[in-house]
């Protein structure tokens, strides 16, 4: 138990450097980049620092079973030159039997990672988005779901529109029993129209069954007019801009995951990319375990054996092979190409078998 806690402890730490190594360059390059992005309003340097900090967890987030698969060759290398893995095989134990502590260790960490470290992501990630709309110009919009239906807020020159509407059709462009709430500048409201349907068309909302409240006047019911079919609200939303609305699966917590794909389902929304992003988040501590599986397949041995080098480049390609097929099989399971299990499932699955068979090989000839 000396020896596993050692080894752990090992291990953990040297995830930790490796961690903490890739936070600070992206800090960096995100500093830099946010710096040249909101050059025209003369944002500060504490500013930048604020919107890099907010956004670098998503993308360190996202490279987690690369940080995994160096940490892991760093330390096999390291056990490899101080002879520590020859003085472990002649204490009796085999490759295999040692390579439990790190696997275990992986699935634990992976574990804490999607119920811990996924909801502070998906809370940054928000953050971030609201202090990049306060540096931007324009209001821009945004979608979201709830109980009570679908919300949509598309900017404008001169104001704001907030749309909410019981249900709609899979991509957002047309709404049903829809209410559209229009505001000046300065917040005040407008007007109010309730209409039966709205389709989006190129520049506008067309409706049908509309009724017009002008919100300035002191009754607004009574100078309230039924407004004929095919009445046209002037919009600067696409289809491509409603669905970029819904923001990336990733900005959502996992443990709410499930009631939100409800809810999209409920207002008529395809909710596959965010059953595809569940299950692959429930899959990472598995993905975290084969890294470090691949890691000890190719640097598990003596240093004065083979070429340390290549073998860590065969490693290195091999680990960006497996997260190239995974965002793959993502890319898939999104489409509807594959079902969601095995787009998410597969890759780490796959990757688990092939190096427990290189792993078998290099141990047992």
């Amino acid at each position: 138990m000396i020896l596993w806690g050692y080894f752990t402890r090992r291990f953990a730490s040297m995830v930790l450097r490796v961690l903490l190594i890739f936070f600070g360059i992206m800090m960096l390059i995100d500093i830099i980049d946010q710096l040249r992005r909101f050059s025209d309003v003369d944002i500060s340097l504490s500013g930048a620092a604020r919107l890099a900090l907010m956004n670098v967890p998503e993308s360190l987030y996202r490279i987690l079973p690369l940080i995994f698969i160096m940490a892991a060759l760093a330390m096999f290398l390291g056990l490899a030159k101080s002879s520590e893995l020859v003085v472990v095989r002649a204490a009796g134990q085999s490759g295999l039997r040692f390579l439990l502590v790190p696997v275990i260790s992986a699935l634990v960490l992976g574990a804490f990672a999607v119920a811990v470290l996924n909801p502070i992501v998906a809370a940054t990630t928000k953050e971030y988005d609201r202090l990049w709309a306060q540096h931007s110009a324009g209001g821009g919009s945004l979608l979201s779901v709830a109980d009570s239906g679908l919300w949509l807020r598309q900017g404008g020159t001169d104001g704001q529109t907030v749309i909410q509407a019981a249900r709609s059709n899979a991509d957002g462009t047309a709404l049903f029993d829809v209410t559209f709430l229009t505001y000046d500048a300065a917040g005040t409201p407008l007007t109010r129209t309730e209409a039966a349907s709205a389709t989006l068309g190129p520049g506008a909302w067309a409706l049908t069954g509309a009724k017009v409240w002008d919100l300035q006047q002191t009754n607004p019911e009574v100078t309230a007019r039924q407004a004929q079919d095919g009445l046209q609200l002037p919009s600067d939303l696409t289809p491509d801009a409603i669905r970029d609305s819904f923001g990336t699966p990733s900005a959502i917590p996992v443990w709410d995951l499930p009631a939100y794909i409800a809810g999209l389902e409920r207002a008529g929304f395809s909710a596959r990319s965010h059953r595809v992003w569940l299950q692959m988040e429930l899959a990472l501590p598995l993905l975290l375990a084969a890294m470090v599986l691949v890691a000890a397949g190719f640097s598990m041995r003596h240093a004065r054996f083979g070429k340390p080098g290549l073998l860590v480049l065969l490693a290195m390609l091999s680990g960006f092979g497996i997260f190239f097929l995974r965002n793959f099989a993502q890319v898939l399971g999104d489409n509807g190409q594959i079902p969601v299990a095995l787009a998410a499932w597969s890759p780490p699955v796959a990757a688990i078998l092939l190096s427990l068979g290189l792993l078998l090989h290099l141990e047992d000839g």
